[in-house]
This record gives structure tokens, sequence and C-alpha cells, in this order.
């Protein structure tokens, strides 16, 4: 017998002024099931998203929850009815208790009609202690990390007791323990049969938890298909709209080759900064892609800091192309030809109300001005060049970057660095939060970069990634390299072990 429908969302149809942002597109949800939904940026998931959940007002269509047509006029009708969302970008009042975050307008009251702090400080508790996060309740949630926080909004939801939970990229800042623990969370709320639908951009993630996916793509419906019937490669190419084959060749695995005996372009040799980086020691030779494995709290960023210039180092030596240098401003590494494309790409990349052509030329500007004046004509040749060879999607070169998706400012981003021809390319989390087909391309460009003699420091924290596209995976735990791997040894239980063996204590998710 199929298991009974929750939501049934029909032929729905959403217009903006000169955008058709959806055009029939349904979307069927059982009870108790853990539904993904997937597409590149742009494909219409967060348009639908908000249509279910009031932030929006559909055209034509019909909403079917739980047996009642529904069409939700704001978020707290949704709410009310039963539908709770887990955002990628943590919502919560910084300034505000852990425990008023979770009860937030749903606060225990005494018989007197006050707020039963008592209780309410008790059940946060306990609600978290399921999730097995160990942190005082009483706190301000801002003095909490980036990862306790989404792990109290994941509490939140879970706290009201919703029929359909919507999670919308929710381990896009949770390290591998944390998703596990997120993962366990799911499978608990199925059993109690709330249906969830997921967002996320980590092809593994949704192999392991989700039992059917369903693609749109450029605001149409694609198909919806059981989890054990669906291959990544198929995955990939309904969203893209390509061939299996095509998508097969953008995913293919990176032939690794010993670069042992190529010229040498920087060696670490027991490198320290602060309290995150205490003993660092790596080469990385020409043509090479290096990957920088690690949880979080690693040192990874901090290492890829003091390479750049951006955080000087404390101790030990740096040697680049056989000179000892000791970087200390972004723009002396750049100089020497390091680029770093850093890893909080909306804070610390992109311009936002910069066009494409300004943030593609804004480190290199130097080489197109004469006297002061830039030369409008090489800086076409340039960013024309560019646009053609990352693949970036966009109108115009004067489009402003704040309208191209996650995965086309990223390509603006490499293009930047690029056009500076650097002997080190760092590349932070080079994919976190865009889509599945811009992910393949990134991919893609990094392979064939290192091909042309690129060395490429390649820091991620899905192993996944360091395993398909690195030469060398080096491991660092608590600011030390512990271990390296490479050839067949690139493995993802490899990468877990190395970490195991040095670790002193079990993990937990404490927020100290």
């Amino acid at each position: 017998m199929e298991t009974e429908q929750l939501l049934q969302m029909t032929n729905i149809i959403k217009n903006f002024p000169g955008v058709k942002a959806l055009q029939g597109v349904q979307l069927n949800i059982r009870k108790g099931e853990v539904h993904a939904l997937m597409g590149e940026n742009g494909a219409g998931k967060s348009t639908l998203i908000k249509i279910l959940t009031g932030v929006y007002h559909h055209d034509e269509g019909t909403i079917v929850l739980d047996g009642e047509n529904v069409a939700f006029k704001a978020p707290i009708d949704s709410q009310l009815n039963g539908i709770s969302t887990i955002y990628q970008e943590v919502s919560l009042i910084p300034y505000l208790s852990v425990t008023e975050n979770i009860f937030a307008g749903r606060e225990p009251k005494t018989k007197f009609g006050t707020i039963d702090w008592k209780k309410a400080h008790k059940d946060a508790k306990s609600i978290l202690l399921d999730m097995g996060i160990f942190i005082d309740v009483k706190q301000q949630v801002n003095v909490y990390s980036a990862a306790i926080q989404q792990m109290v909004s994941i509490a939140r939801a879970v706290s009201m007791k919703s029929k359909l939970v919507v999670m919308d990229e929710p381990t896009s800042s949770l390290d591998d323990k944390e998703v596990e623990v997120l993962f366990k969370v799911i499978d608990k709320l199925k059993k109690e049969g709330v249906a969830i639908i997921f967002v996320s951009h980590r092809l593994d993630e949704i192999y392991t938890v989700c039992d059917r996916i369903t693609v749109l793509r450029d605001g149409t419906y694609v198909g919806t298909w059981p989890i054990h019937e669906l291959s990544q490669n198929h995955l990939i190419a309904y969203m893209i709209g390509k061939s299996e084959k095509e998508a097969e060749e953008l995913t293919k695995m990176k032939v690794t080759g010993d670069k042992s005996n190529e010229k040498v372009v920087i060696k670490l040799e027991g490198v320290k900064q602060g309290n995150r980086v205490s003993n660092v020691s790596f080469a990385l030779h020409e043509g090479e892609v290096l990957g920088i494995a690690g949880l979080l709290g690693s040192g990874r960023t901090e290492t890829a800091k003091v390479i750049a210039g951006v955080t000087p180092s404390d101790g030990g030596t740096i040697t680049y192309k056989s000179n000892l240098v000791k970087f200390n401003s972004p723009s002396e590494a750049i100089k020497a030809g390091i680029a770093i494309c850093t890893e909080n790409r909306k804070v610390e990349g992109i311009i936002p109300n910069m066009s494409v052509r300004e943030n593609i030329t804004l480190a290199s500007l130097k080489r197109f001005s004469k006297f002061g004046f830039i030369s409008r004509r090489k800086q076409d040749e340039v960013v024309g060049k560019f646009i053609k060879k990352m693949g970036i999607k966009t109108p115009n070169a004067d489009q402003k970057i704040k309208h191209l998706s996650g995965g086309n400012q990223q390509k603006v981003l490499l293009a930047r660095w690029l056009a500076l021809n650097p002997s080190l390319l760092i590349l932070d989390e080079p994919t976190r939060g865009i889509d599945v087909g811009a992910k393949a391309e990134i991919h893609s460009l990094i392979r064939k970069l290192s091909k042309e003699g690129l060395s490429i420091l390649l820091i991620s924290s899905e192993f996944d990634e360091l395993i398909h596209n690195s030469d060398r995976i080096v491991v660092l735990r608590e600011g030390e390299e512990i271990g390296e791997l490479k050839g067949d040894e690139r493995t993802q239980d490899n990468i877990m072990r190395v970490i195991a063996e040095h670790s002193n204590h079990k993990p937990n998710l404490r927020g100290d």
C-alpha cells in the first residue's frame, strides 16, 4: 500500500515582471519521507519553497496539505499549519538566548500567564541533548559558532512538532560529525511520520538520507524518481539538461600523476600562526593539485591565509620559488604570483554592486591603465576571454555580479585571479553553496588548469571533492599536519582513519 500523501503541489505557475519563474511545476510529498528537491541555481527551488511557506503567492495551481486546499498569505500561516523551515543562512535573533530562539512566540506559560522560564530552559536543553548538543541554553546564541547556531535552528524546527520540515542547505556550515547528528535527527523525525523536503548541493548527502528526488530545470518540472532508480550521473544530466555522457565527462575523477619530480613551487616547514596553526609542513609541485583535508577547527583556512599574506606566520619557514619568504600582506603575495579565492564569497570576494567586468579586472587594473587612464579595449579583450573560458553565464559584461547565480559568481572570482597569471592558486571551499552543474564545471576547470601547469591548493570540507580533484591530500588536525594520502590511498575512510588515529579524545558537539 502506497504511503499516504501529505503535500500535493500541482501545476504551480509563478511569474515575476519579465520572468517566468515557475511553469506547471508539481511536487508530491508523502508522510514520513525525506524528499530531495534538486535543480541548478535559478531552477525554481527557492521560489517553490517560498510559495509553499507563504512568502510568495502563486499565480495558478493548487496546494493540498494533509487533505486541505491551502494558499498561505504569510509564513506564520504555514507555521500554524505544521510547516517549519530551516534556511541555509542562520535566521536566529543573535542577542536572545538559545532558549528564547527555540521557543520564540511559543514560550511555555505558568498558571499565572507568565513565561515559565524554568520549563523553557529544561525543554530546550532536553531537545538539544537528544541531538547530542551540550551547551548552556541561557547564553546568548551569538556566543556560539555558526555550526552550533545552525543546530539551534534545527532544534527550533523540531520543537514545533511540524508535519513537514523544509531543510534548505542545512549542512552548509556543519562538519562531518555534526552532519551525522543531523541525519540522526532526520531519521527520528521520519519514524515519527514527519515529512522532510531536503535541498542540498551535496550529492553524497542526497543519496544517504533521501527516499525520492524531484528535479526542476529552468522553472519547469523534469520528473520524480525513487532514489535507487536514479544514478548520480543521470541526476546531474537531468539537472543541467545534458546527456549522461556529457555529465559523466564533467564529473569524472582526476587522473592523478606523481608530481614529486616536478619543480617545487612552495614548501612549508613547521609553520605556525597563533593558536590555530601549530605545525604545518608540506610541499606543492608545479602543475599539482594538493588537497587539504580536516574537520572544522583543523587550521585549513588559517594555513591558506598565512601563505596568502592575510595573517603573517609566527614561526617556521615558507620557501616559494626557491626563496625564503614571509608575506606581510595579501598585496605582497599577489605580486609574487599567489592568488586566493576565500571561502566566504559574499563577504570577502565579490563586490555585489559592481559589474562582471569590474569584478574580473579589479586585481589587474594596472595592466590596462596608462597615466591613470584605463584602456577599455584591453579590458574588454581580457573580460571577453575569461567569460568564454570560464563559461560565465551573464547577459553581458556590464551585468551587476549580484544578479548572477552563486556558481557564476564563483567563476568570476576565479577569472579575477587567473587574469593575474598566478603561479599558485589557493581555492578555499570553491564550490560551497553552488549547484551541482556549476560545481562539476569548476571541478573540470581545476583539472584543466593543473594540466596547463598551474599549482593549486584545494581546501574543502567535502572529502569527495578532494578525492576527485587532488593528486595528493594532506590531512590537518588542530593546526598540525598529521598525514598524507596519494594515489589509491585517497579515500574517505583513510582520511577519517588518519584523523581518528591522531585524536586524543572522542569529538562531541560542545559549544565551547
